[in-house]
């Protein structure tokens, strides 16, 4: 299943004209087998055993590039990164819930949100360059 998801970001980077290098599609690799949140040095630990050089400048430069692209996002409340299902669009408009329990954050998007958050942008004459709206609970897993 990954390896599909990798294939298709392979596909959009040539269509945007950039290169997806061994060293990216490494870490994208690492968060796509982690499936979960993962902060710079678990990743950096983690691309350390292919390439024992790897620098902390290395992991964020990688990073950087990933979130610039929209296939990535940084949840800043808990300072992790976490694979962007919609990848396709990189100006959409994310909405994580983060269980404060186990750390599972599951992102869903809402037209009807992002509508309302254009809208409320564009009467102060304002425009959304991003967007990440994290809310935090308990999931339904840790719920008594």
């Amino acid at each position: 299943m990954h390896n599909m998801l990798i294939e298709k970001i392979e596909t959009l980077c040539n269509k945007r004209g950039i290169k997806l290098t061994t060293q990216r599609k490494t870490v994208l690799d690492i968060m796509l087998k982690a499936n979960k949140a993962m902060s710079a040095y678990d990743l950096l630990d983690l691309l350390k055993v292919t390439e024992p050089q790897a620098k902390p400048p290395t992991i964020y430069r990688a990073l950087e590039f990933l979130l610039e692209q929209g296939f990535i996002h940084k949840v800043e409340s808990t300072n992790c990164y976490i694979i962007c299902p919609h990848f396709q669009d990189p100006q959409h408009i994310s909405i994580l819930f983060i269980c404060d329990n186990c750390q599972q954050i599951i992102e869903k998007h809402s037209e009807d949100i992002e509508s309302q958050l254009k809208q409320l942008a564009s009467q102060s004459q304002f425009s959304i360059t991003h967007s990440v709206l994290e809310i935090h609970g308990i999931c339904h897993t840790c719920q008594p």
